[in-house]
């Protein structure tokens, strides 16, 4: 009994990875951009650079500077740092 509550006690040193949470916030916006027609999906993350593909109706949007952007700012929110969200171009690979 003893042992199992010290378990309890002990802070989780197990704190997401970076990857983890930029994938977490694109994945909280990607449900407003789904009901427009659109998706984002992460491509690469290099240095301080976050490559994320646009698809379907955020293609062509005027909006989608401010979504990136709003990605950007809630990354830097949620990380600490300044990160630049990058759109690539091209069509989204699939997965074997």
């Amino acid at each position: 009994m003893l042992v199992e509550s010290e378990q309890l006690k002990q802070p989780s040193s197990t704190k997401p990875s970076q990857e983890q949470i930029v994938r977490s916030v694109i994945a909280e916006i990607r449900p407003d951009l789904q009901r427009h027609g659109g998706d984002c999906e992460l491509v690469e993350i290099d240095g301080s650079k976050i490559m994320v593909r646009l698809s379907g109706a955020c293609v062509f949007c005027k909006l989608s500077s401010g979504t990136l952007e709003g990605i950007q700012a809630r990354l830097v929110e949620k990380l600490g740092e300044f990160f630049r969200v990058l759109p690539v171009a091209g069509a989204a690979k699939t997965r074997n």
